[in-house]
């Protein structure tokens, strides 16, 4: 089983770039480098997740299994959304069971002020282990990643997750300003991290914005969308060929807003169909996913017809990247993903090819 690579460029960047057409479609899955693999568990064995992110022998491993497990058409770089915060010097741990703690909370002015900046010279574990991975990947390409600034916001104001982003929301509708100056400063870190990831190769970049589905249209517009735009748009003028992925999960109401500031790519989950998603967003993006992670544990056919019926949907994109609409679940059974990557490479470019078609008929009447 062999991911679908043209002689010149990669699938995944093919379709990222609106060049797909009746091409085939890549997949891969976020969180395809995790629990849900036995060799990736057996690894990790007595290493914490902040120690793991740190050695670029033991990245590249965990990166690369599920390209070989699965023969994904992309490897999306193992790292943490709290990495870039750590290598700044921010005070926080990844606790098992709970997720990223904060030992002090930024809530005020002076905490916010006194945020360190992300050195890139700070980065040179980061460079380390993309450069070994571009070299072992070969023609597969790697994407980059990094958390949106309000999804990092979050988690510095909270200090760990949350039900309602109760503390976040406060401060970001109640001293607007001083939600700027961190976002700004977290829109910083965001793209000195993509930065380092993308010059030391990565061929794809993807910003999650995890949380922002906490949001109405109105607040994302207000008070996010400028700083996701701002990290969008530096990336693109700093590497111009490298395609950008924005997602967030239950961000159905914020899709316009999400591909207005400066995606090549949307990323969709589960709950809205690729063709309205592309309805939304005007049909000028790419988008990428979106099969229920929950629906993994159902029978195989149950499961094949849903990924057939995603392809469908996402037929009138001028790109699509299969994916699921959030990450792999850890129970997942692993042979689950490496069939439906190859039902996506066998069936995947006729039954885009056969939506296509059809779809222009019916324009046409």
């Amino acid at each position: 089983m062999q991911p679908h690579h043209s002689a010149t460029e990669p699938a995944l960047i093919r379709a990222a770039t609106g060049k797909q057409g009746d091409g085939p479609i890549p997949v891969w899955f976020m969180r395809q480098a995790g629990r849900s693999l036995p060799e990736y568990r057996k690894v990790r064995e007595g290493t914490t997740m902040l120690q793991s992110c740190r050695d670029p022998e033991l990245v590249t491993e965990i990166t690369l299994q599920p390209v070989r497990r699965h023969g994904v058409d992309a490897a999306i770089f193992f790292s943490d959304i709290m990495v870039p915060l750590a290598a700044a010097g921010i005070d926080l741990d990844i606790v098992p069971g709970t997720g990223p703690v904060i030992a002090e909370p930024v809530r005020d002015a002076a905490a916010i002020r006194a945020l360190p900046e992300l050195e890139p010279d700070s980065l040179g574990f980061i460079t380390d282990s993309v450069s070994m991975l571009v070299e072992q990947l070969g023609p597969v390409p790697l994407i980059g990643f990094a958390g949106a600034p309000f999804t990092l916001a979050s988690y510095l104001v909270e200090g760990r997750p949350s039900r309602d982003y109760a503390h976040t929301k406060a401060l970001m509708v109640s001293e607007p300003e001083l939600w700027d100056e961190l976002c700004a400063k977290l829109a910083r870190i965001s793209t000195t991290f993509l930065s380092a990831q993308a010059a030391a190769g990565a061929r794809a970049v993807q910003l999650f914005d995890s949380w922002v589905g906490s949001l109405s249209a109105a607040d994302y517009e207000e008070f996010v969308a400028a700083h996701s735009s701002t990290v969008l748009h530096r990336l693109a003028e700093r590497f111009p060929t490298v395609p950008r992925i924005h997602f967030g999960v239950g961000t159905g109401e914020l899709l316009a807003p999400m591909a207005a500031a400066g995606a090549d790519v949307i990323g969709v989950d589960w709950r809205v169909p690729l063709a309205e998603a592309v309805r939304r967003t005007g049909g000028g993006h790419a988008v990428q996913g979106n099969l229920d992670p929950a629906l993994l544990g159902a029978p195989w056919p149950v499961i094949a017809d849903r990924v057939r019926e995603v392809i469908r949907s996402g037929a009138v994109a001028p790109g699509h990247i299969f994916n699921l609409g959030h990450g792999v679940p850890p129970q997942t059974d692993p042979t689950v993903l490496t069939r439906i990557v190859e039902l996506v490479h066998a069936e995947g470019a006729e039954l885009r090819a056969e939506a296509r078609a059809a779809a222009q008929k019916e324009s046409v009447r």
